[in-house]
C-alpha cells in the first residue's frame, strides 16, 4: 500500500499522534507491515551512511537498518487492528515510552527512538561501540566544532602535508607499496604482486585504461587492464599475472612455495613503487617512486623515533581470535605494526593535536571519534579500489584483519581530492551527522517508489546522561552506558520496550576488531569513563561464541535482565538470522530460561543480500524480528510446530509475491525459528526432537518456496 506524504507544516502539533504505552495486542505481533518496510529497507541498505548518517560517524559492524527499527517501534505502539505503516509514516510522539537496547552497537535503536520522542537507554559491553553511540545522539555546537577543527589543523597539518609531497612541493595523495618475501628454496627476493596492473577503473570494460608496474625495476607506465605482455622503459618484459596466485608465490627463479612459508612468521618487508600526485593544475597523475620519496620516508622514520614520547601512538598486542588469527600468522603481533613509520608519525601528530585541543567536551569527543574512524582508511591493511570510485578500500572490507600484499598509503589529513582522510571525513561524517540530527530525514513509500522527506521525526535535542537518574529517566533523555548488559543499574519494571540486534553467535567477533581502534583511543580518553588502562576491549561477559552452549548461557543472562527491567505488558523485539540450526536452538532455550515467550516472528529485509557477515553457501537477504512477552503474559493460541511453520511460510510467500528476494537460507532460518519458538510457549516436545522437526519442516518449505531442496 502507498501512502501520500503527510503535511508536516505544523511539526508535532495538535495533529501528531501521542502514544502512551504498549497495547495488549500490538501490530508488531499481529499485522506487521513487512512488505512496505522491506521495500524501504532495500533502498536504505545500499547507502546506509547517506540515509542514516548519525550512526555512521565511525566504523561498527553489522549496522542495522534504521527504517526497520523505526518500523518495529511504530508497530509496537500500534493496536493490532490499526495501520502500523501509517504510524511509521506520520509524526508520532512516544513521549511516555522508555526504550532499551542491551546490544546497542552503532546506536540504531537509540537514534530511531530519540527521533520518535522516546526516552532511551543504549548499553554495550564494548567501549568503542559506546563512543559510536554517543556521537549518534550527542548535540554539538557546530561553530565550536569548526573552531576545534581549525585549532587541530593549525597544530599539525603543515607538517603532515610536508611529509606527503613531491620534490617540487606538490601533494602526494597516495603511495603504492608491495610486500616482499624471500624464496625458501633459493632466497630470491620476490615482490608479492598478484597482478602487475596496480590501478584500473572500477568499470574496466567501459574504461580500459590502467597503470602497470614492472616487477623487476618497479617502473610504472600506462597500459590496459587486460594487457598480456608489456615492456618497461628499462627493457624488461612482463605479463599481467604477478608472483602470487592465491596462497602460493613463484620466485624469479621459478620456485613455487606458500607465501606464509616464505614469510616465516615475520611481517613482510614493504617497498614503495608508485604514487598519485595532485598537480598544481588540480589533476592527478601517476609517477614512480624516486630518491626524494625514499629520503622523505627515511626522515619520517627518524622523526618518529625522536618524537615518540610526545605522540599519540597505538599500544597493545593482538590476542589469538577468530578475526586476528590470519594477521598473526603473517607475523603481526602488535597493533602499531599495522602502520608504516610515516603513518605512525603523521597520525601521531594528528592524534596529539586532538588530545590536547582546548574545546568543548562534546566537540572534542567528536574529533576523537573522527580520528579513530580515519584509522580505518590509513593503515597498511588498506588497498586501492581503483579509478572511478573512492580510492581507498578500507581495512575491514572483508570483516577480518586481512594482511594486504599490495597496500595503499593515503595522506591522512588529505584534500578535497582525497578518500578516507581526516579532513574529508569531517565533512562527510561529522557535519553530515550534525545536519541529520538538526533536521532528520526519513524514507517513505509513495507513488513511484521510496522518497526521502523531512518533518516526520523530531530533531535531536534530548539530554545525554551517563548514569541512571535517581528520579528516573526524564522526557527525551538518552542514557548511554558502557558495560555488561546482564547487570545494569536500571530499576525493575522501568522499560516499556526492548529493541535490539544481538550477536549472531559465530559471525564477526566485534571486540577482536574494535581493539584496532582501542589501541589508539587509550591515549586519547574520548570520554570520562573510557577504559584507557585496559589493553583490550574483549570481555569474558560478551555474548559472542561459536560454541552454542556458551552463546546460549551468555545471551540468556542478558534476556533475564531484560525480563527484570520490562514493565508489565512490555515487549522485547529483536532481529536475528542464523544459518546454523544450533544457533536457533541456543536462542530459544535462552529465551525460555529467561521467562520469555515468543508471540511472533516477522521476516523482514536484512542489511544486504551479499553481506559477508551472513554469507557462505546460502547468503541471507532477510532477518527475523522476534517478538516476546513475559511467559505469563503470552496470550493463548495454536502453538503446534506445524502451524507455526505454516505461518512462517505464509509470511515468506507474501514477501515473495511483493518482489522481495527470498533465498534458501532465508527460508531455512525463518521456518526453523517459527518451529523452535514454540518451545518458549510450553511445547511438550523435547528441544532436540523439536530441532529435528524444524529442520524437516524447513526443508519442505524450501521445496515449496524455492524449488528443489538443496543439501544443508
Amino acid at each position: 500500500m502507498n501512502y501520500p506524504i503527510p503535511d508536516h507544516s505544523a511539526l508535532f502539533g495538535a495533529d501528531s499522534q501521542v502514544y502512551r504505552g504498549i497495547p495488549s495486542s500490538s501490530a508488531l505481533e499481529v499485522a506487521f507491515p513487512a512488505v512496505e518496510l522491506s521495500k524501504i529497507a532495500e533502498n536504505e541498505s545500499w547507502r546506509k551512511e547517506v540515509h542514516r548518517p548519525a550512526t555512521s560517524t565511525h566504523k561498527w559492524w553489522a549496522k542495522r537498518l534504521g527504517s526497520v527499527f523505526r518500523g518495529i517501534m511504530a508497530a509496537a505502539v500500534t493496536e493490532a487492528e490499526d495501520d502500523a505503516f501509517k504510524t511509521y509514516s506520520s509524526p508520532v510522539d512516544l513521549r511516555d515510552l522508555v526504550v532499551f537496547d542491551p546490544f546497542a552497537g552503532s546506536g540504531t535503536t537509540v537514534v530511531e527512538a530519540a527521533k520518535l520522542g522516546a526516552s532511551v537507554i543504549g548499553s554495550d559491553i564494548n567501549p568503542v561501540a559506546t563512543l559510536v553511540q554517543r556521537q549518534a545522539v550527542q548535540c554539538w555546537d557546530v561553530s565550536e566544532l569548526h573552531r576545534a577543527f581549525k585549532l587541530v589543523e593549525s597544530n599539525c597539518r603543515e607538517e603532515i602535508d610536508r611529509v606527503h609531497r613531491t620534490e617540487t612541493g606538490e601533494t602526494v595523495l597516495y603511495y603504492f607499496w608491495v610486500a616482499v618475501a624471500s624464496c625458501p628454496h633459493c632466497a630470491a627476493r620476490t615482490r608479492l604482486f598478484s597482478t602487475h596492473v596496480f590501478s584500473q577503473n572500477a568499470y574496466p570494460k567501459r574504461v580500459p585504461d590502467a597503470q602497470l608496474v614492472c616487477p623487476e625495476c618497479l617502473d610504472v607506465q600506462p597500459g590496459r587492464y587486460d594487457f598480456q605482455l608489456a615492456k618497461c622503459r628499462n627493457g624488461h618484459e612482463f605479463g599481467r599475472a604477478g608472483a602470487v596466485n592465491r596462497t602460493q608465490m613463484t620466485c624469479p627463479n621459478g620456485h613455487i612455495s606458500k607465501v606464509l612459508d616464505a614469510l616465516g612468521g615475520e611481517i613482510p618487508e614493504r617497498e614503495m613503487y608508485a604514487k598519485i600526485v595532485l598537480g598544481r593544475d588540480g589533476k592527478k597523475r601517476y609517477e614512480p617512486i624516486n630518491a626524494f620519496d625514499r629520503s622523505l620516508y627515511a626522515e619520517c622514520v627518524d622523526l618518529l623515533s625522536a618524537q615518540e614520547s610526545d605522540l599519540v601512538l597505538p599500544v597493545g598486542r593482538l590476542d589469538v581470535g577468530e578475526n586476528t588469527r590470519q594477521a598473526m600468522r603473517w607475523g603481526f603481533v602488535e597493533w602499531r605494526q599495522f602502520f608504516n613509520e610515516r603513518q605512525l608519525y603523521s597520525l601521531g601528530l594528528l592524534g596529539s593535536a586532538i588530545r590536547d585541543v582546548k574545546a568543548g567536551y562534546a566537540e572534542r569527543e567528536a574529533l576523537v571519534a573522527l580520528f579513530s574512524g580515519t584509522l580505518e582508511f590509513n593503515n597498511m591493511f588498506c588497498s586501492f579500489k581503483g579509478e572511478g570510485t573512492g580510492a581507498v578500500r578500507h581495512m575491514f572490507s572483508h570483516h577480518i584483519l586481512k594482511p594486504e600484499r599490495m597496500p595503499l598509503e593515503a595522506h591522512p589529513w588529505g584534500s578535497p581530492a582525497s578518500s578516507g582522510s581526516f579532513s574529508t571525513l569531517f565533512r562527510s561524517r561529522i557535519l553530515r551527522a550534525h545536519e541529520y540530527k538538526t533536521d532528520p530525514v526519513d524514507q517513505l513509500l509513495v507513488e513511484g517508489g521510496v522518497q526521502r522527506v523531512t518533518g516526520v521525526s523530531l530533531p535531536f535535542d534530548g539530554q545525554l546522561v551517563t548514569a541512571w537518574p535517581e528520579q528516573g529517566l526524564g522526557h527525551r533523555q538518552v542514557y548511554i552506558r558502557n558495560g555488561d548488559s546482564s547487570r545494569t543499574d536500571l530499576p525493575p519494571a522501568s522499560v516499556d520496550l526492548v529493541v535490539t540486534d544481538p550477536p549472531y553467535m559465530d559471525n564477526v567477533h566485534y571486540s577482536e576488531l574494535a581493539d584496532f581502534f582501542h589501541a589508539w583511543l587509550m591515549g586519547m580518553k574520548p570520554f570520562s569513563d573510557y577504559p584507557y588502562s585496559e589493553e583490550t576491549t574483549r570481555s569474558s561477559e560478551e555474548v559472542q561464541s561459536a560454541d552454542p552452549r556458551e552463546f546460549g548461557d551468555a545471551i540468556s543472562r542478558v534476556w533475564k535482565e531484560c525480563e527484570r527491567v520490562l514493565k508489565p505488558g512490555g515487549l522485547l523485539a529483536f532481529t536475528f538470522h542464523q544459518a546454523r540450526l544450533t544457533g536457533w536452538v541456543s536462542l530459544v532455550e535462552a529465551l525460555a530460561n529467561a521467562g520469555l515467550g515468543v508471540t511472533a516472528i516477522q521476516p523482514i529485509k536484512g542489511e544486504m543480500s551479499t553481506s559477508v557477515t551472513k554469507g557462505g553457501k546460502e547468503p541471507s537477504n532477510l532477518d527475523s524480528i522476534i517478538v516476546c512477552r513475559r511467559s505469563g503474559e503470552v496470550p493463548p493460541g495454536d502453538d503446534s510446530p506445524e502451524a507455526a511453520a505454516a505461518r512462517g511460510e505464509q509470511l515468506l510467500a507474501e514477501l515473495q509475491k511483493a518482489g522481495i528476494q527470498v533465498g534458501v537460507g532465508d527460508v531455512k532460518s525463518v521456518i526453523r525459528g517459527h518451529v523452535l519458538a514454540t518451545y518458549t510457549l510450553g511445547q511438550d516436545t523435547e528441544l532436540a526432537a523439536l530441532a529435528e522437526l524444524a529442520d524437516s519442516l524447513a526443508s519442505a518449505s524450501v521445496t515449496r518456496l524455492c524449488g528443489a531442496a538443496k543439501p544443508a
